[in-house]
């Protein structure tokens, strides 16, 4: 693999983030958030979109650092594994959140929403597998 490669790997998984924002922006009206959080306390209701903001700000952020990063990022540098391993440990833990803690089931309604699960899941394995990869050929190459 070379660095070429790897850093247009790293730019996609960069533009992908843009995706699973687009995601996470659906959310909310997919599975009818505003009726679940109506009968909670207000604390928690206002808690819960301060997370909600913040999780798309990181979400941003992981996209726009791993795109015009993506050269830094291969160079194998201290820093750059050190990001790129926290990125894939962020990735590889949504993945078992996704699998073994979310029932999603009662949401999965229509074929598309199913298939959009899946691709939400599979780019979850991208960006693990794109970081863990760079992080781990990074300066190798």
């Amino acid at each position: 693999m070379n660095a070429e490669l790897l850093v247009n790997l790293l730019k996609a998984a960069g533009l992908m983030h843009l995706g699973i924002l687009s995601a996470g922006l659906l959310m909310p009206q997919v599975v009818g958030i505003k009726r679940h959080l109506a009968p909670l306390p207000p604390f928690i209701n206002s808690l819960f979109w301060v997370y909600y903001t913040f999780i798309g700000a990181c979400v941003i952020g992981f996209g726009l650092f791993t795109y015009l990063m993506a050269g830094q990022l291969v160079m194998g540098t201290t820093m750059a594994r050190g990001v790129l391993v926290f990125l894939a440990l962020f990735w590889l833990l949504r993945i078992v959140v996704a699998v073994f803690i979310f029932d999603m089931t009662p949401y999965l309604t229509s074929k598309l929403m199913h298939l959009g699960y899946w691709c939400t899941n599979a780019v979850f394995v991208y960006f693990t597998v794109v970081y863990a990869l760079a992080a781990w050929k990074g300066g190798c190459l």
